[in-house]
This record gives structure tokens, sequence and C-alpha cells, in this order.
């Protein structure tokens, strides 16, 4: 179940649900999901399904990390520095950093992070930054940058997390209420100000503020 032969399906699944880009279809396939969570989940790993990570987190289904992949991609082909907010398992960082040229995660539930640092670093992905911090507002030191995706779902896109984009950066985020109608939304920095899409309904966990030791 953790072999070459599952991601082919995973892969074949993915454009059977509506996956067209075939770059990210192709890094969907080849990275070994099965790393990001838990053994006793290993065989679960290439289902399109989310998994528990620990403290209340998940692992998104792939067909999630597959879409808001091909929607940045959509907008901009080859993102220099892609800030993601909630590094979770490290398993989204994987797939944007084999398509971007850095990447730059935030996440604030310390054991995560050091938990993703591990399995990123076995997987010799050294364009990804990896930070203990909350999230929620960003990391303004280090901006702008071409692109920033949310991996949890705030009420509303902080402002100060917009103001982190390059001119004509993208942000994707989930948006909404937990339990309630959450939207993947596209904001993309222009010269005079903003423009939003709404890009289908999802369901994330909620973006929290806050560190957890």
């Amino acid at each position: 179940m953790t072999s070459q032969r599952a991601r082919d399906r995973l892969a074949r699944r993915l454009e059977s649900l509506g996956i067209r880009d075939m770059r990210v279809l192709e890094v969907m396939r080849t990275t070994p999901r099965h790393l990001f969570v838990d053994e006793a989940l290993a065989h679960q790993a290439y289902e399109n399904t989310a998994l528990p990570i620990g403290f209340g987190q998940t692992i998104s289904q792939p067909w999630i990390v597959a879409r808001m992949t091909e929607a940045l991609l959509a907008h901009d082909p080859a993102p220099g520095t892609v800030l993601e907010v909630g590094t979770g398992s490290g398993y989204q960082a994987a797939v944007l950093a084999r398509l971007a040229g850095r990447v730059v995660s935030l996440e604030r539930i310390r054991a995560l992070q050091r938990r993703a640092r591990e399995v990123l670093s076995s997987l010799g992905l050294h364009n990804i930054s990896l930070r203990h911090t909350d999230g929620s507002q960003g990391w303004a030191e280090n901006a702008p940058y071409d692109a920033i995706l949310l991996t949890a779902a705030p009420r509303q896109v902080p402002d100060s997390l917009l103001l982190q984009l390059s001119p004509g950066g993208q942000l994707l985020a989930p948006v909404g209420e937990e339990g309630g109608s959450q939207c993947l939304v596209r904001i993309i920095r222009t010269a005079s100000g903003w423009t939003r899409d709404d890009l289908g309904p999802v369901s994330f966990v909620p973006l929290l503020p806050g560190e957890v030791q």
C-alpha cells in the first residue's frame, strides 16, 4: 500500500477528479505521502482522504493539495518564493518545493514543525525554510512573496497577509467558518488594489493564533 503502484493509482484518481496540470500530477505521483503520516496509517496514505497527524490537525486529502497547487500554478507557472501558512505534516510544502524556487513554511505547533523538518530533510528538499511561529499574520520580515498559501481557514483573510504579496502576487486560502460553509479563494494583488475569485467549496481546520511549544 506504500508502493509506487499505489502512488500511480492516486495520480490516476486525481486526474479523474479534474486535475489537469501534468506537473502537479507527476509530483503527486512521486511524493511519498506515507512518510508524512503515522506508520499505523501508512496503508491509507494513497487514498484520497484526509488523515489525522495529531494535535487536532490533519494532512489534507491529496485532491485538495493538488487542487490548490494547480490553482497556484495557473496564475504563476514558475513562482519564485511561496509562503505557506500551516506546515502541518509538511506534505503540501514538499509538493510546492518541487514546483517553486523556494518555500517558506510557518507552523504554530512546534512538535509538528520538528517532525516535518525531519521528513523534508530526509527527502533532500533543501529549498524549504521552516519557522515555528504564529503564522496567522505571515512573516513580514521575509516579504514580499510571489504566492501565499493557507492550509487552515480564517473567517476572513488578514490584511497583514495581503500586504506581504509582491505586485501581481496571489494568495490562496480556504475562507469561512469551521464546520460551516468554506470556499477556496484566490486574491491577486494588482496595481490598483485586489481581485478575488472563488474557486469552490472546501473544508479545512480553522486558522488559529498563537504558538504551541
